[in-house]
């Protein structure tokens, strides 16, 4: 189990730990610059086999169909992986976008960092 000493950090992006699982905490405004940019870190987190990821976008300011292909992405690739992916969400701007395009039903977000921590894993978005 080896671990990066420096987590990646980007204008549209912090990685860290809580409690065993990888914070991607998103920043801004996440359009396709953004995505391009967290792409690459993405593609890191969720690619280990039984990853545990949290994606957490309290910090973020607008959100388009990049963003929902990133979100699209994580899943994906975590699930392939036998891993659980959380979601944390509370803009209501936000919510309404993962509402409508039925991302909510597939990665139910969490209002806090907290309360995706605490949810038992049936709840993860891995059904």
């Amino acid at each position: 189990m080896s671990s990066d000493p420096t987590p990646p950090t980007t204008g549209f992006l912090r990685v860290h730990t809580d409690r065993g699982r990888t914070v991607l905490e998103l920043h801004g405004e996440i359009d396709i610059a953004a995505a391009v940019e967290i792409i690459p870190h993405l593609d890191a987190a969720t690619g280990r086999p039984g990853a545990r990821i949290v994606i957490d976008l309290r910090h973020v300011e607008f959100f388009d169909c990049s963003g929902l292909r990133l979100l699209y992405r994580a899943r994906q690739r975590v699930l392939d992986r036998g891993g659980e992916l959380l979601l944390v969400c509370a803009h209501p701007l936000t919510l309404r976008v993962l509402k409508v395009t039925g991302l909510a039903r597939l990665l139910p977000p969490a209002p806090s960092l907290d309360a995706a921590l605490e949810r038992p894993e049936a709840a993860s978005g891995t059904s």
